[in-house]
Order: C-alpha cells, then sequence, then structure tokens
C-alpha cells in the first residue's frame, strides 16, 4: 500500500465547490466534510428574529451588512463555514466578493442544533478564533441562552452567559446602542 493511500488528504475549496446542491449545509472545517440537515423551524424562527434585529439596527445606522446562511465564508483553502448570521462592518466591507466573503467577519452567530452543537461549540469556534472573528455569538435553544464570545488579545476571552429569565440583554462594542433582550429572542 503507497503512502499516499494511507494518509487522508484534507478537503480544499475545490473540492468543496465540487459538492452538489442538495439543499443540505455542507461545509468544510480543517479539511473535514461537514454536512447538517435543513434545520428545525424553531432553529430558523430564532434566526430570523435575530437576523430582523440585528439588520434593522445595522441598515437603519448604515454601519456595515448583515446576512444569513447558507453564505459561504472562507477562511483558508481548507476552512469554509456558513453560519447563520453574520455582520460584517463597513471597514471590513473588503472581504465580501462576489461567491463568497473573503475573511473574519466581525460577529458570527450560530443557533446551536442538535445536529451541529459540537461542530459550532468546538470545531467552528476554534477556527472563528484562530482566524480574527471579534465576536461570536453561540444561541442555545435548550437553554435558552446566548453565550458571547469577544476577542481578547490573541483570542477569545471567557464567555459571557445570557438569559431571558435572569432578564439580560445581549449588548455588544461592535454595535454601540443595540439592545436585545434575550427574552425576546425565544418568544
Amino acid at each position: 500500500m503507497a503512502v499516499r493511500d494511507i494518509i487522508r488528504r484534507k478537503l480544499t475549496y475545490e473540492d468543496y465547490v465540487l459538492i452538489p446542491e442538495d439543499g443540505l449545509r455542507h461545509e468544510i472545517l480543517d479539511g473535514e466534510h461537514y454536512m447538517s440537515p435543513a434545520p428545525t423551524p424553531e432553529h430558523q424562527g430564532i434566526a430570523a428574529i435575530l437576523f430582523r434585529k440585528l439588520d434593522n439596527f445595522v441598515h437603519e445606522r448604515r454601519l456595515g451588512r448583515v446576512y444569513f446562511a447558507p453564505l459561504d465564508i472562507y477562511f483558508s483553502p481548507h476552512d469554509i463555514a456558513q453560519p447563520d448570521l453574520l455582520f460584517i462592518s463597513n471597514e471590513r466591507a473588503g472581504i465580501v466578493g462576489k461567491k463568497k466573503v473573503e475573511g473574519a467577519p466581525d460577529l458570527l452567530v450560530e443557533v446551536l442544533s442538535d445536529s451541529t452543537r459540537r461542530t459550532d461549540q468546538v470545531v467552528k469556534q476554534r477556527i472563528y478564533e484562530a482566524f480574527g472573528v471579534l465576536e461570536y455569538w453561540l444561541v442555545n435553544l435548550q437553554d435558552r441562552t446566548v453565550r458571547v464570545y469577544r476577542r481578547a488579545g490573541d483570542g477569545f476571552g471567557p464567555a459571557a452567559t445570557l438569559s431571558g429569565e435572569a432578564g439580560d440583554v445581549l449588548t455588544t462594542p461592535l454595535l454601540p446602542g443595540l439592545e436585545i433582550r434575550v427574552g425576546e429572542i425565544f418568544e
């Protein structure tokens, strides 16, 4: 057996674009193929609420753009993700290409699903941190919380966990003045 048969090759963006469109979400993370089934109605409802709140705020103040999945984020030839939501400030607008975003958005949001929980909390978090995402929100449908990771130096600082039950309000230094009551996200 040849050595090339023993060592498995990491997948690249060139492999990624060959995946046929099948209505499922495909990503290449650290050279591995990840596939997720379509999200649940609850997942999509939560993502829609967050999109409306973020997009209205950003649009009214002309701060940049908010996008929703599916949209390819090209971090490296071996790291192509499709987060649920993302914000790209005017300062980083140059990363938006015709077919994909090439570089780290300011803010990424993932709504956790049973099928994506480990990927979002471990694999994607590590990639987002390594490639310079400024802030990452993990929205947990099970315990109705939002976990916020913010850049501190070379990586994310300790996470803050916000809940509607505690009356917490989601804010971000990336969007001064934005206030989203966590309880409203899960209504």
